[in-house]
């Protein structure tokens, strides 16, 4: 029997699959198609310190292999989340990451420290906002941004915290190193790819905000290039996400090095996507002969 147990900066998941931030709300609203007890982990849509109405409509819209979202990380804030979301996902028996957003340090702070006392068993830190005080340039984008931030939040957080990476980098280790230098426990990448689609015969941008962060099947090879990349250059865990549709996607990328995986964009189109991923990832090791998850993690050289 293979048993699918992975531990990511010492908490134990029955298994290495998780959901993406943003696809999943904080499972609610997919209870019905999904066995939230099955699931290693459950990854909350980014949460601030206040409500966020997020950016003007039309905020998605369908690309080749994909969709562009610009949907501004709308959210009821904390205390809401804090009075509803979380006590709805204690009733299961998964772990609980709570993924956190700001446009300035003090605002992902006051975040992490109103957490402490919670029972969320991780904290992903969303570094693709873009931060105010560096002229709207994205927190992830600059190293030593990136290990100034991991700084200040290890310093305050009770939980294990998990750096979400933007792809929007030129050197994808780089950024890794500097969130393993701050402190980081793990790492999980990559977020969205920015992009942006024009339609020809209204001659405007289908998008509100100009651009949007491209998900889906076709930037699965890119994530998979850079979670290879990350994970030979730190030593903390990685998170591969980016495209997962099936088993084989996920096993792709925890042969690169990811420990574990985070379904995203899949679960739209097709809500029970997570419970396939999980059985296939189960049915490969037995087929392979493996007997635990790490045992394949990285293999690919």
């Amino acid at each position: 029997m293979a048993d699918t147990r992975v531990t990511i900066a010492g908490v134990e998941w029955k298994n290495p699959v998780t959901v993406a931030s943003g696809t999943f709300g904080s499972g609610e609203e997919f209870a019905d198609f999904v066995d939230l007890n099955k699931l290693g982990a459950v990854t909350t849509k980014g949460v601030a310190n206040v409500p966020w109405t997020g950016n003007p409509t039309p905020r998605v819209a369908e690309v080749y292999g994909g969709m562009l979202n610009a949907i501004g990380l709308q959210n009821p804030g904390i205390e809401l989340f804090c009075k509803r979301d979380i006590p709805y996902l204690k009733q299961y028996d998964t772990k609980i990451i709570v993924n956190v957003c700001g446009h300035a340090p003090e605002e992902y702070l006051a975040v992490v420290e109103r957490l402490a006392d919670e029972p969320a068993d991780m904290l992903e830190i969303n570094i693709s906002c873009p931060n105010v005080n560096a002229g709207f340039l994205a927190f992830g984008q600059d190293a030593r941004h990136v290990e100034e931030l991991t700084g200040q939040i290890k310093k305050l957080a009770k939980q294990p915290i998990i750096m979400k990476l933007t792809p929007n980098v030129t050197d994808i280790t780089e950024i890794a190193k500097a969130a393993e230098a701050g402190g980081a426990d793990a790492i999980s990448l990559i977020n969205t790819l920015t992009g942006m689609k024009i339609d020809i015969h209204k001659r405007a941008f289908a998008l509100a905000n100009k651009t949007g962060g491209m998900s889906g099947p076709a930037v699965h090879p890119v994530a998979v290039r850079m979670v290879y990349q990350a994970s030979h250059a730190v030593k903390i865990p990685v998170i591969g996400m980016g495209g997962i549709q099936s088993a084989e996607d996920a096993i792709e990328f925890i042969l690169a090095g990811a420990s574990a995986v985070s379904v995203g964009t899949a679960n739209f189109h097709n809500p029970a996507v997570t419970m396939e991923v999980i059985d296939g990832i189960e049915k490969y090791m037995e087929r392979y002969g493996f007997a635990t998850v790490e045992e394949m993690v990285g293999i690919v050289e």
